[in-house]
C-alpha cells in the first residue's frame, strides 16, 4: 500500500515551522513521495519528511527524525480522505469525536452503556465485559472501504478524531448528532506522550518529553494542532447546540452522574424517573468507571488493538484517568508556555478547562 503525499521544496529549513492555525483539510494531490506500509504495519519513508497537516496549498511536511513516531503512527491524511469519500452517515447516527487522549475510551463505554442499559445486568450480552470499547464503537477513520461499505455495526455509535472542518459532508448534512469530549491541554499532552511510547515495534526508547512537548506546542500531532481542533468543535457546538454537544473530561470526572444524564438526554434516550429510582444511572457510572474497566481481563490484555496502522496493547488505553497528572511531568517553563498558547488561542472564545483538582482554573 502506498500513500500519496506532497513534497516541500528541497531548499529552506522546515524544522522549526509552526503549524498552529493551518487548516487541516486533506485533499487529493498529484505530486507525491511514496510511503510504503509493509507487512509488519511499519511505515517506511523514502525521505526524512513526515506528514503533519494540510493547508490550502496542499500538504505541509515536517522534517524531523525524533518525532517520526508521533507523526506517522496514524495514517491520518489517508484515513481522513477515505472517511470523507466513503463514510455515509445516517440521521440516527451519533458521532463521538475527540482530540486523541481526551477521554475517548471512557466516552465510548458510557454511550454504549446508556444505549444498552436494559441489558447491562446480563453478563452474557454485556459487550463491555468482554470487548475493548474501541472494538464496540468503531472509528469512521478506519471503518469504510473504497466502495463505501461500512464495517458491521449494530449500533448507531461511531467515533472519530477528525477535526470538525474535515468531517465527511454526510455527517454535517445528515443532521446526525455529534458528542465532542475536550480535555485540558496539559493532561492531553502528558497522556499523548505516554501513549506514543507504547507503539508496537517502535523500540524501547521513550521519546524525550521536551522534544515531544515542543512539537505539540507547534501543532505537530497526528490530527493537527490541539487548540485548533478543540476550538473548531467548540464553536460548532455554540452554533448548532441541538446537534453538537461539547462536554469536558474534567466535568465528566467531577460529576459523572449528572454528565451521564445529560448525555442520555442529548442522545434522545433520557433516563426515566423509574430508572433513576432503580439506580440505573449509577449502574452505568459504576460499570464505566476507570477502576472497573481498567481491571477487566480484556482491557488488561497485551493483545493488540490493530485497527490502526500502529499496534497498541489493550492496556495502553488505560493509564491513570486523572485530572492534573501533568503536575508530575511538566516544568514551570512548560506550564507557562502552554498557558500562553492556550490564552492566545482560546482567549475570548468562552472556552476554559479545569487543570487540577486543587486549583480548578485554566
Amino acid at each position: 500500500m502506498y500513500f500519496k503525499i506532497a513534497t516541500v521544496p528541497s531548499k529552506g529549513n522546515h524544522e522549526n515551522e509552526d503549524f498552529q492555525g493551518i487548516d487541516f483539510r486533506p485533499t487529493k494531490i498529484n505530486n507525491y513521495d511514496r510511503i510504503k506500509l509493509d507487512g509488519t504495519r511499519k511505515l517506511k519513508v523514502s525521505k526524512q519528511y513526515y506528514l503533519n497537516a494540510s493547508s490550502r496549498r496542499g500538504f505541509v511536511l515536517y522534517k524531523t527524525l525524533q518525532l517520526s513516531r508521533l507523526l506517522v503512527l496514524s495514517r491520518c491524511p489517508t484515513c481522513i480522505i477515505s472517511a470523507q469519500e466513503n463514510f455515509t452517515a445516517q440521521p440516527t447516527d451519533i458521532i463521538i469525536s475527540s482530540f486523541p487522549k481526551s477521554g475517548t475510551t471512557w466516552l465510548k463505554a458510557l454511550c454504549f452503556a446508556i444505549l444498552r442499559r436494559n441489558h447491562l445486568r446480563d453478563a452474557s450480552t454485556n459487550r463491555l465485559l468482554t470487548e475493548l470499547p474501541h472494538d464496540i464503537v468503531p472509528f469512521i477513520d478506519y471503518s469504510t472501504d473504497n466502495g463505501g461499505i461500512r464495517v458491521p455495526n449494530d449500533l448507531p455509535l461511531w467515533a472519530t478524531h477528525i477535526p470538525y472542518s474535515s468531517l465527511p459532508k454526510s455527517i454535517l448534512e445528515s443532521n446526525c448528532k455529534i458528542i465532542f469530549i475536550g480535555r485540558n491541554p496539559k493532561d492531553v499532552f502528558v497522556s499523548l506522550w505516554h501513549f506514543i511510547s507504547r507503539v508496537s515495534g517502535a523500540g524501547t526508547r521513550i521519546l524525550p518529553l521536551e522534544e515531544v512537548f515542543q512539537g505539540f506546542c507547534k501543532g505537530v500531532t497526528m490530527y493537527g494542532p490541539y487548540w485548533d481542533h478543540v476550538l473548531g468543535y467548540w464553536k460548532a457546538s455554540l452554533q448548532f447546540p441541538d446537534r453538537i454537544l461539547f462536554i469536558k473530561y474534567e466535568d465528566l470526572q467531577l460529576d459523572t452522574l449528572s454528565s451521564v444524564k445529560r448525555l442520555a438526554e442529548f442522545m434522545g434516550c433520557p433516563f426515566t424517573m423509574e430508572e433513576e429510582r432503580q439506580g440505573l444511572v449509577q449502574e452505568v457510572v459504576d460499570l464505566c468507571s476507570f477502576q472497573l474497566l481498567s481491571n477487566l481481563e480484556v482491557n488488561k490484555s497485551k493483545e493488540y488493538f490493530s485497527t490502526w496502522p500502529a499496534k497498541f496493547e489493550h492496556n495502553a488505553f488505560f493509564r491513570k484517568g486523572k485530572i492534573g497528572d501533568w503536575e508530575n511531568y511538566l516544568t514551570p517553563e512548560m506550564v507557562a508556555q502552554l498557558d500562553e498558547i492556550t490564552e492566545k488561542k482560546f482567549g475570548g472564545s468562552g472556552l476554559s478547562f479545569v487543570t487540577s483538582i486543587t486549583s480548578p482554573t485554566p
